[in-house]
């Protein structure tokens, strides 16, 4: 199975070549990153220092995992943190962070190159985030008995690891020193497969919007916009849900919106302004030049990124993106300031969501109309949207701290002479 995983890598790797060669900016953006990878890192990391690695696939991960960098990154100031990342999303956006000591696209999982990239590093801890299994690396850090821990994890019944043929995924896992899951059932079905090494401690996602929450910064332009009336916020949407957004405001004419779309390119806000056209939308970028007057305005269009988390804390109601699609983006950003939240049908992977909707803190529909009834009823009856947003805000309170517990087992492999259970 060692053989067909490599030819898999490989041909992976291949793939991506061609498609950068024939114009893929995405595809071009990953192996430009990862020209004379070697030689930049050890032109970066010093001889003598003292290495923590953190993975993330991507930006996602990236804001999983950033709470346990800051905390370990503040607990051990004479460390170094390394970030890698995966895909150019996460390495295109953070690659100037100053919360990482070095930051750079990981070498694809050959054994080679595995074996060359930790040879250069030498790190002390491990942490990968979430989905990220690479065997080769896992493989390499097991011989070299440097620990690794996976943080955030989910784990499904339909996963290779739990299939009969599976074996070998199952013996390469079995490597990894310990695993931080989010739910009992992922660590339920670790242990039917004799993965005990693990420990659930729930998403250290809840950890950051708690501290986006407590750091949160005043935007004036969304009070000035809101002004005394209700407010949705729209958060990383897709055509689907803007077809949803533009039916409600049609029928909810005292409410006002703030969309922020997922693509934020120049064709997609046309469509935007082209879509709105009836509610006198502005552009962010046009409002911040002064050029854009929000008086008489119903709609307003963020075309950057990094704004929404700040956006939920003026939100009534909060719109989440995805649900038709691919599926949802990040609930707990808007439910940790006491907002309901509601999204399309696809959102039965997302743990938080299901139990957001269990709380009576979230609600989905299926089509244009049910949506209008829920976005009617939360818009209009405040006793009930203000109850739903308190359930909400209490799910994502009762659940943060995982980052303490994963940094405490962080300390325990930093420690000489102390070997916790595996």
């Amino acid at each position: 199975m060692s053989t067909v995983y490599n030819i898999i890598i490989y041909s992976y790797y291949f793939l991506i070549k061609i498609a950068a060669a024939t114009g893929n900016a995405k595809a071009k953006s990953w192996v430009e990153g990862r020209r004379k990878e070697f030689e930049r890192l050890k032109k970066s990391i010093g001889k003598y220092d003292e290495i923590i690695w953190f993975h993330c696939a991507s930006l996602g991960e990236f804001e999983q995992g950033r709470p346990v960098i800051e905390k370990v990154k503040k607990t051990y100031p004479n460390h170094k943190i390394l970030l890698t990342f995966f895909s150019p999303s996460g390495y295109e956006n953070k690659k100037h962070w100053e919360g990482a000591d070095y930051i750079f696209y990981l070498p694809v999982d050959t054994h080679l190159k595995a074996k060359k990239f930790v040879s250069i590093v030498k790190p002390k801890v491990v942490v990968f985030v979430k989905y990220e299994f690479w065997f080769n690396y896992i493989n390499e850090l097991y011989k070299r008995k440097i620990p690794l821990i996976i943080i955030s994890a989910v784990f499904r019944p339909g996963q290779y690891f739990f299939k009969f043929w599976g074996y070998w995924f199952k013996r390469q896992m079995q490597k990894i020193s310990y695993i931080f899951v989010q739910d009992e059932r992922s660590s339920q079905l670790l242990n039917s497969i004799n993965i005990y090494h693990n420990e659930v401690v729930g998403d250290t996602r809840f950890d950051r919007v708690v501290k986006i929450m407590e750091e949160a910064q005043e935007l004036p332009f969304v009070e000035e916009f809101k002004g005394g009336g209700k407010l949705l916020v729209a958060g990383s949407t897709w055509h689907p849900d803007e077809a949803v957004l533009h039916a409600v405001m049609r029928n909810e004419p005292q409410v006002k919106l703030i969309v922020a779309p997922h693509v934020t390119d120049k064709r997609h806000i046309d469509e935007l302004v082209k879509r709105f056209s009836a509610f006198n939308p502005v552009l962010y970028s046009q409002y911040s030049k002064g050029d854009g007057n929000i008086a008489g305005s119903r709609v307003f269009i963020i075309d950057t990124m990094g704004m929404l988390s700040k956006l939920y804390r003026y939100a009534d109601l909060a719109y989440i993106g995805g649900g038709f699609g691919a599926g949802i983006h990040n609930t707990a950003e808007a439910a940790v300031y006491g907002v309901p939240v509601m999204f399309g049908p696809n959102y039965k992977k997302f743990r938080e969501a299901v139990a957001l909707l269990d709380r009576g803190g979230a609600f989905t529909f299926d089509t244009e109309k049910e949506a209008l009834k829920i976005a009617g009823k939360l818009l209009s009856d405040d006793t009930f949207r203000i109850d739903a947003g308190k359930k909400a805000a209490a799910y994502i309170m009762e659940n943060r701290g995982a980052t303490n517990l994963i940094t405490d087992k962080i300390k325990e492999y930093l420690i000489p002479d102390m070997q916790p259970l595996r």
